[in-house]
């Protein structure tokens, strides 16, 4: 009876390890067999390693009085002295304010435009005509941010084309880059204009993948174009723009830094005063690194915690969630 129960124990015991061989050996006959593309993974695997996760070990600087001479790890611990500096500061609420002005602004603009694009751009049988479409409406996301700035600069400044324009209509010219308010509205329109054709080829790939079928039997009940969008697109692409809107909402407080940068002048200040460019100025400039980085942590934490809510909030009301 003893030597069964150690026969079965011992029989028991040696599954897991079986198993785990013959996992093992599974994993090394397709590393052999798809050598090729575990090593073209490998590269991208490294760059999200490297310059993603290791400099992950600097966030210790926000909780110390950082000194060049001791660096990194030889610095003294001060807790959280620079987040509560920070929170105190009077400029805490003004560019926390800003910056979600921004960024909402610019989501609530840049969010359908590509979508709705996507759906004509679906519509149009025209070859001649939609690749001309496409190809001026993708042309502007190729254009590097310092230029764009400086497009910008140049067409709303009052002696620019947008002033020429309102001298023809009779109108005096606005100084739109010198009004603080303006300038998310700026900021939004600029974008929008520049990365919405680019943004649309990813809800063209997936209007692609919808089944002919459906237009088919639409055509057949007299459906109109309008309604084929309405009942086939939009439900075909829904995964894609929950994942996209989880993706865009969760970014909401990471206004691009250089376009901002490049746009600032005394007289907009107020309004285009980001997380982002504060960090620059702090940090890089003013050489605080210690305050810079806990900022750059605050920032980071209200991404994270903004993600997780809107993926929860997309889980309990639609089928479609990034996890």
């Amino acid at each position: 009876m003893a030597a069964n129960t150690v026969t079965e124990a011992g029989s028991t015991s040696s599954v897991p390890s079986i198993h785990n061989q013959g996992r093992k050996a599974l994993f090394r006959k397709q590393l052999r067999r798809y050598w090729q593309l575990y090593l073209m993974v490998l590269l991208p695997l490294l760059y999200i390693i490297v310059l993603k996760y290791i400099p992950m070990l600097g966030v210790q600087i926000a909780f110390k009085e950082y000194n060049i001479v001791k660096g990194m790890w030889g610095s003294d611990w001060v807790g959280l002295q620079y987040f509560k500096q920070f929170f105190s500061s009077p400029n805490f609420y003004p560019i926390l304010i800003n910056s979600l002005e921004i960024s909402l602004v610019t989501l609530i603009f840049n969010f359908p435009a590509p979508i709705i694009l996507a759906l004509f751009l679906n519509e149009i049988r025209t070859g001649f005509f939609k690749n001309t479409v496409q190809m001026v409406t993708y042309a502007p996301h190729f254009i590097s941010t310092v230029v764009m700035s400086g497009m910008i600069l140049l067409f709303l400044s009052p002696t620019g084309e947008i002033g020429k324009l309102f001298n023809i209509l009779g109108l005096v010219p606005v100084n739109f880059l010198g009004i603080a308010d303006d300038f998310k509205y700026v900021y939004a329109l600029t974008d929008m204009w520049q990365h919405m054709g680019y943004a649309s080829i990813i809800y063209l790939a997936a209007l692609s993948g919808i089944n002919p079928d459906l237009y088919e039997a639409a055509r057949v009940d007299g459906a109109s174009r309008f309604k084929k969008m309405l009942h086939i697109d939009l439900p075909g692409i829904m995964p894609v723009i929950v994942i996209l809107l989880i993706l865009g909402t969760g970014d909401v407080l990471n206004v691009g830094f250089e376009k901002t940068y490049l746009l600032q002048n005394n007289l907009n200040l107020p309004g285009s005063e980001v997380i982002a460019t504060y960090v620059y100025k702090v940090g890089l400039i003013n050489a605080n690194y210690s305050y810079s980085t806990a900022i750059g942590v605050f920032n980071s934490i209200i991404t994270f915690v903004l993600l997780i809510l809107v993926n929860w909030i997309a889980r309990r009301t639609s089928e479609h969630s990034l996890w």
